[in-house]
């Protein structure tokens, strides 16, 4: 099942990019291979980050919620459900896509892997052909190998997104304007989202640079440039969200 609906479809769907386009490197196919499938994951992406702006906006109740009922946790639970029932949030809505994205992720893993140096028949379907691959991004990276670069730039990308997400901003606000009332779960989770600002980049660098290269010394640049490639769309889709999301708040507020 996970050959024939996940892997196999991944593979064709790589593949068949650089043969429709037998002009691109593996790089730019990876590059337009991951959007488009950024772009069939968007439904289920705009929900978890709408979930994530809504969340960030009632942290201050349900910090006053944990407060006022901090003796009888049961209570303190319903009173949370209630608060998210009536701001219209689903709270596990990401789950559902950390469910389908882990399977898809990890079978890109081994798309890559099996890409480089050379494409597997056996994995394509009939009306694809077996494209010649050419490994130099751009005529200058060679991605047949891990590239310091391209690792380096997957942390800085990691950097900007975690940087310039919405959700980082409303806690940046909250941890300003609420750290004296809030209590130790909200300051405990501020303080995570600040030091996971900087931890994520560095895991980033080191994911692409050392720790995959040692189990697929082949897949690491190409992996590097999806890492880079997906960073960017989310952020992209990040922004987009939260602007439409904040014109139809204030819509709502002039009606």
């Amino acid at each position: 099942m996970y050959h024939t609906f996940i892997f196999t479809p991944l593979y064709n769907g790589l593949v068949g990019i650089m043969d429709l386009l037998p002009w691109i490197d593996i790089g730019v196919a990876v590059i337009i291979f991951t959007v488009i499938v950024k772009f069939i994951l968007f439904p289920l992406s705009k929900s978890s980050i709408l979930t994530q702006i809504r969340m960030k906006e009632v942290e201050a109740d349900m910090a006053k919620i944990k407060k006022e009922y901090a003796a009888d946790r049961q209570v303190q639970a319903v009173k949370v459900m209630e608060l998210y029932k009536s701001r219209g949030i689903r709270p596990f809505s990401g789950i559902l896509l950390l469910f389908i994205q882990l399977p898809i992720l990890l079978a890109l893993i081994s798309v890559f892997y099996k890409i480089i140096p050379e494409v597997h028949p056996e994995f394509l379907y009939s009306f694809i052909s077996v494209p010649i691959i050419k490994t130099h991004f751009l005529g200058l990276i060679d991605l047949s190998h891990k590239s310091f670069f391209l690792s380096l730039l997957t942390g800085v990308i990691q950097f900007f997104q975690i940087h310039y997400s919405p959700a980082m901003r409303q806690q940046k606000k909250l941890s300003a304007s609420e750290a004296a009332s809030a209590d130790f779960s909200t300051q405990l989770a501020s303080s995570m989202g600040k030091q996971m600002k900087f931890m994520l980049p560095v895991l980033a660098f080191a994911s692409t640079y050392w720790l995959i290269p040692s189990q697929f010394p082949q897949a690491a640049a190409i992996i590097a440039i999806y890492w880079s490639t997906s960073t960017l769309f989310t952020l992209a889709q990040e922004l987009y969200i939260s602007n439409q999301y904040k014109k139809k708040i204030a819509t709502k507020l002039i009606s």
